[in-house]
């Protein structure tokens, strides 16, 4: 199962503890992508994410010895950073892109999931699954993913959601819609499925109880300006996941 993950994401997700911390997909600012990786190396995160330049894949690899996954939504682009050192790539998010109006539709993720497949036989592959979906739609196409091929499988939600309160309350309010997905997408197959957007310390749990294998941490932390702040955030995600009694996968 996902034998084409690196070995530290592999075991990671295996235990149901994996933690990506996210720089975010369209986050070309080195200053900032630096201070993200470094505060995921010092705060305990199993891998982090970056968006496609080779620039900063470099940066990444100087900062940090944990595995680097890019992102972007063309597939060249991703095979482009897997040539420049990438260890892993993904489609997606698309959180960036629903404030410019944009959106993906079920068969277009398939499309670019085939074509990244093609150029990268070899290379782990994760997707996300778009929220903008129903929830019945974002299953059925997370049983069409692994079918042509993800490794992984992603969910997102929180950039629209609306939450009510403050607080403990306010944060559950945010990550409803991912969690909800992820417990409807992990039923349904039979790769890892990480739960992203919208998530904090509070709703990580809640993440993994709901059948998520990890978590993606991306505005909790690359928003922080101070790197010590950022550090105790991936921190506290972290001791969040290590307090849990996990089912472990094999």
């Amino acid at each position: 199962m996902f034998h084409r993950l690196p070995a530290p994401l592999h075991r990671a997700f295996a235990e149901g503890r994996a933690l990506k911390i996210i720089s975010g997909l369209q986050n070309f600012d080195p200053e900032s992508v630096g201070r993200v990786v470094r505060a995921a190396q010092a705060g305990g995160a199993t891998y982090v994410d970056i968006a496609a330049d080779p620039r900063l894949i470099a940066l990444a690899k100087r900062e940090t010895n944990l595995p680097v996954c890019v992102s972007a939504v063309v597939p060249s682009q991703l095979a482009q950073a897997v040539a420049a050192g990438a260890d892993l790539v993904e489609i997606g998010n698309y959180d960036s892109f629903y404030a410019e109006g944009q959106v993906f539709s079920a068969d277009a993720v398939v499309r670019l999931t085939c074509e990244t497949r093609v150029l990268l036989p070899d290379t782990a592959l994760a997707v996300t699954v778009p929220h903008t979906l129903p929830l019945d739609a974002q299953v059925a196409l997370a049983e069409k993913l692994v079918a042509v091929g993800a490794d992984l499988i992603q969910t997102e939600g929180g950039t629209t959601s609306q939450p009510q309160h403050a607080g403990t309350l306010g944060a559950i309010e945010k990550a409803a819609p991912t969690l909800a997905a992820a417990r409807e997408i992990s039923r349904a197959v039979a790769i890892p499925v990480l739960c992203a957007s919208g998530l904090s310390d509070v709703t990580t749990p809640l993440a993994i109880a709901a059948g998520a294998r990890g978590v993606g941490i991306g505005s909790a932390v690359n928003k922080l300006t101070d790197e010590i702040l950022a550090i105790a955030t991936v921190r506290a995600v972290r001791a969040a996941l290590d307090g849990l009694t996990i089912r472990a996968i094999v």
